[in-house]
């Protein structure tokens, strides 16, 4: 006798959030301008303000590429999972 179980996951999805541009904030401004597509101005607008979210509701694997290129920047940075609300777990 055969069994087939089929798998259901549901992605996580995660948000990138920017805690401390650290010493090199020129450099944090252009990693987000280039990943965000956000202008420079509207960059440096985002690092003035922290804690931010600069990247919202997306897979975790790409907030993990973000977050990446942001600390290597110079950048504090945070992914966050997203919390399911109670009952669709």
């Amino acid at each position: 006798m055969i069994e087939y179980f089929e798998l259901v996951c549901d992605e996580v999805s995660s948000t990138v959030v920017l805690m401390d541009p650290g010493p090199r904030a020129i450099e944090v401004i252009k990693a987000l301008h280039r990943k965000t597509g956000l202008s420079l101005w509207h960059s440096k607008l985002l690092i003035r303000d922290l804690p931010a979210a600069v990247l919202d509701d997306v897979p975790e694997e790409l907030a993990d590429t973000f977050a990446t290129v942001l600390r290597e920047a110079g950048a504090l940075v945070e992914v966050r999972q997203k919390q399911m609300p109670p009952g669709q777990r």
